[in-house]
């Protein structure tokens, strides 16, 4: 389950259009993109709404019938919304529970205008759904990232992966900008959330997408990078279940591909509102 909340929603074509014909309020786009894998269920939603359907407090953000609150401890996500593209609902609620918080952002470009922090690399997670019917406990991680430009203007693309490992996770994160210039940020953090700066491990290239988007991992240079299931398989973006050895551990991994050049082709925004119905 991938669980992500906008506040201007960097892959919204309707923010895309506005924005080239000026100035645009990122609170007018916002979104809870909500994906569900898996035999039972397989379902998602990414409805953008307007300025009128959110309201945002120090604590707590309301985006039309969903929510979320942070209470000091945990981070609750009630949700409300309708897939596409069959219109199915998808009624839960989401409790993620950090072992610690880290306050330290990186910078993804050279000039500061974008920026990743692990909030929580390590925490418990329990998934409630009514519809459809899923209870499930285990691990999880809570991230944000935000910048003041969108992404396309910066970056080409970018690899980025996590891992649960016996002595907390492993983070990777690997951009391309526009100058060309490469960018590897690589990280241990263990439960208690202290992070150690790592030296990035060895780059394996992946088979691409039915899309044809290039996928690559960090993984141990002797042991070979399997991909187990590609969850996400868009003109532009792939999120893939990998199978990997980290530091001579075995481990499942969890990745994404995005193709920001891929995203601002005019047949791939054309293609985005079927995805991404606006109310």
């Amino acid at each position: 389950m991938t669980l992500i909340a906008f506040v201007g929603s960097v892959f919204s074509p309707y923010y895309a259009w506005v924005r080239r014909r000026g100035a645009a309020d990122p609170e007018n786009h916002c979104a809870l993109n909500v994906a569900l894998y898996g035999a039972r269920a397989r379902r998602w939603a990414m409805t953008e709404r307007g300025r009128g359907a959110i309201m945002r407090e120090p604590a707590s953000l309301g985006l039309g019938p969903s929510s979320l609150a942070w209470n000091g401890r945990e981070l609750t996500i009630e949700i409300s919304e309708v897939s596409v593209p069959w219109p199915l609902p998808l009624r839960g609620r989401v409790r993620v529970v950090p072992t610690a918080l880290n306050e330290i952002a990186f910078t993804l470009d050279a000039e500061g205008r974008h920026r990743w922090q692990p909030i929580a690399p390590c925490c418990r997670v329990s998934v409630d759904f009514d519809h459809p019917d899923l209870r499930w406990r285990g691990d999880g991680y809570f991230d944000i990232n935000h910048g003041d430009a969108p992404l396309e203007r910066d970056f080409q693309s970018w690899q980025w992966s996590r891992a649960a490992t016996r002595s907390g996770a492993v983070i990777s994160y690997d951009t391309i900008a526009r100058d060309g210039a490469d960018t590897s940020l690589a990280l241990h953090v263990d439960p208690a959330g202290r992070l150690e700066s790592i030296t990035p491990l060895t780059e394996a290239p992946l088979r691409k997408t039915l899309w044809r988007v290039a996928r690559s991992a960090r993984a141990d240079a002797d042991a070979p990078v399997r991909v187990v299931n590609t969850l996400e398989d868009a003109p532009f973006y792939a999120r893939s279940h990998l199978a990997a050895r980290l530091h001579g551990e075995d481990v499942a991994v969890m990745h994404e591909s995005l193709s920001l050049d891929r995203f601002q082709m005019p047949i791939v925004q054309a293609m985005l509102p079927f995805r991404m119905p606006r109310w």
